[in-house]
């Protein structure tokens, strides 16, 4: 039997790639400039997008008042689906998933990426954890303007059940297994070699 065919019991707080979505919060054309680790914030994000659609992963992504915050960044938006638009700090209600029991799909861990922490990612995560989904928050691709912001949304939403991971972790519990052609794609994401 091949190690990607095995039934070893795998644990339940790996995120594999058939129970995730993605969602992509708010990164803006006039919040990214306020963002002190913009360029590497982007490159994550882009990475788990990317990964995701080696992997079919559902991707959502929303824009907070673009009237006045302006549209996602273009190294994000030719990547991303149509943003779906709010005004709600969270994002739960405006994508409109219910409760996880009531979905119909085994895709209730919910990574969550963008800005900003302490605003619109804590209230979704909050808000998706309620509703009884697992929220997973990379913390590479999630920022706020100021670092003490960042630091007590992190542990805010950890404490509250939301799990504390990094991009590269997503990605490679997404591929589970090395030698594929997922893992190569992958792989080559996170060196940047094409």
């Amino acid at each position: 039997m091949s190690e990607s065919a095995s039934t070893h019991p795998r644990s339940i707080d790996l995120v594999s790639h058939q129970e995730c979505q993605l969602v992509v919060i708010d990164v803006q054309e006039k919040l990214i400039p306020l963002i002190p680790v913009a360029k590497k914030l982007t490159l994550r994000i882009q990475q788990l997008i990317q990964a995701a659609q080696i992997f079919q992963i559902p991707i959502s992504c929303t824009e907070q008042y673009p009237k006045g915050l302006g549209s996602t960044i273009p190294e994000l938006s030719e990547l991303l689906p149509e943003p779906i638009e709010k005004i709600r700090f969270s994002a739960s209600e405006c994508l409109g998933w219910g409760t996880a029991a009531n979905t119909i799909d085994s895709r209730t861990k919910i990574v969550l990426t963008g800005l900003e922490a302490h605003v619109c990612i804590q209230q979704t995560a909050l808000d998706l954890l309620a509703a009884g989904y697992r929220v997973i928050i990379p913390i590479d691709a999630v920022a706020s303007r100021n670092q003490l912001d960042w630091n007590i949304a992190i542990k805010r939403m950890e404490n509250s059940g939301a799990e504390i991971t990094s991009t590269e972790s997503i990605l490679f519990e997404w591929c589970e297994v090395a030698g594929t052609d997922e893992f190569k794609q992958i792989s080559r994401l996170i060196t940047g070699k094409q």
